[in-house]
């Protein structure tokens, strides 16, 4: 399965050894698939160490042997009857989180030059897991992001579309309508589906919604595993948190209500546990901005928060929980024939892509007795190369075919020094409308 992070393992490479490569990500996402991929494509020879799947005498004898190299490298040839060739092998650490040791011996192993080192795991930045360890400067971290919409459409072997998809795009031209209901379609099928890459393969070669869902809730079952043994004293919190998020993002502002967990519940006794989930690549945190500007970061306000799904097939999953039989019910979806509450996917799935894109996701809310003042604005992004003004992308996100945009006019207006572009995006076709870009939702990951 084609991936995006390819291309960055392509140009680490190229650096010849200079740093360790760290790749992190959600359980499930294809960290040590493309990893070993890369390896048999681009190395003579290489060597996979997986610490979930390792005996204690050949772990033992790794972590005797880490200042030892010749030792080391050798035992290891033995070992996994593979011959390592200097400057032309790999060394995969597959879940360096239950080994903290290596990883924090990764600064020697570098400095040796002779093979090149990946590691990769999940619940890496978890407290228990980088204790008593300091994290070498030779590693160089990249996160790897569920399938984005371009990769489930070369999985689904449709190049040629979203060449076309980009090509309108840059020029601000419409697609032709016919393309644009079979895109969106596409879309939507991806919006059930989610990013996992193995959910995704599931589908591709069954073409049957119900085995690709029991792929999720596996997933969701290891998830929920994993807060059981790692969130130590916020496990409660975590969990509670974690089974509220279809209910909070249901409602119309999206925004997390503490009180729905807890009686006198403070932001302070909470932000840890929500740091946890997406320290644990769950979920994608929004922070309100108390100001529209570039300063994003600086006008954060902590104590307003959405938190969504980090894969918004799983979200689909979970609201679907008390049906057996998916098929039907994703098919009525994909077509726009059943009635739901469409804007909480559609919401989550532009913070997913916006998070896949690389942008941090940030909106901006103001509440007044002045009808003028009061506005929300779903995401705020900044442009690309920034200038003295007009810094500032406003979003807003809409499910269906009628709706208003007083907030995105009242923002428009009242920050116009701030805004470079008012963007709509909606499951409709491209156009540009009275100082209005609207976008429909497949576009999201080109921001």
């Amino acid at each position: 399965m084609k991936r995006k992070i390819y291309d960055k393992l392509i140009e680490w490479k190229s650096r010849n050894g200079e740093s360790a490569l760290l790749i992190k990500g959600a359980r499930r996402v294809g960290k040590s698939y493309i990893t070993e991929e890369f390896a048999k494509k681009e190395y003579k020879s290489y060597i996979k160490i997986d610490f979930n799947d390792i005996s204690d005498d050949t772990l033992n004898l790794i972590l005797d042997n880490l200042h030892d190299r010749d030792r080391l490298f050798s035992y290891l040839q033995l070992s996994f009857k593979t011959k390592l060739y200097e400057r032309e092998s790999l060394i995969l650490f597959d879940e360096i989180q239950l080994c903290p040791k290596v990883r924090a011996a990764i600064k020697y192993l570098v400095a040796d030059h002779r093979y090149d080192y990946i590691e990769t795991g999940s619940l890496l930045s978890i407290a228990k897991n980088v204790e008593n360890i300091v994290i070498p400067s030779e590693e160089e971290a990249i996160e790897l992001e569920p399938l984005d919409f371009e990769e489930f459409l070369w999985a689904k072997g449709e190049d040629m579309l979203i060449e076309y998809i980009k090509e309108c795009y840059n020029t601000k031209k419409q697609l032709d309508q016919h393309i644009h209901r079979n895109v969106m379609k596409l879309f939507r099928e991806y919006m059930v589906l989610g990013g996992m890459p193995q959910v995704i393969k599931k589908y591709i070669e069954t073409n049957d919604f119900n085995i690709a869902d029991r792929e999720k809730t596996n997933i969701l079952t290891l998830y929920r595993n994993d807060i059981a043994k790692h969130a130590g004293s916020y496990t409660l919190k975590v969990q509670n948190i974690f089974d509220a998020i279809p209910s909070e993002l249901s409602k119309h502002e999206r925004r997390f209500c503490l009180a729905d967990l807890e009686k006198n519940a403070r932001m302070r006794d909470f932000i840890e546990p929500f740091s946890w989930l997406q320290d644990a690549r769950f979920v994608n945190l929004c922070f309100g901005s108390t100001e529209p500007s570039l300063g994003l970061a600086i006008n954060e306000d902590r104590t307003t928060i959405k938190c969504y799904m980090g894969d918004t097939g799983l979200l689909y999953s979970i609201a679907f929980t008390s049906i057996e039989e998916k098929t039907d019910v994703y098919m009525k979806i994909i077509n726009g024939k059943l009635e739901i509450n469409e804007g909480m996917f559609m919401e989550n799935i532009v913070a997913q892509m916006l998070k896949a894109s690389g942008h941090k996701l940030y909106f901006y809310s103001k509440n007044s007795s002045e009808k003028e003042d009061r506005m929300e604005l779903d995401f705020l992004i900044p442009k690309n190369n920034i200038t003295s003004r007009h810094n500032i992308n406003f979003i807003e996100v809409k499910s269906g075919e009628r709706y208003t945009l007083s907030s995105l006019k009242k923002a428009s207006k009242k920050y116009s020094e701030q805004m470079n572009k008012a963007i709509v995006l909606h499951p409709d076709n491209l156009v540009e409308k009275d100082g209005f870009l609207y976008l429909p939702l497949y576009m999201t990951g080109l921001l």
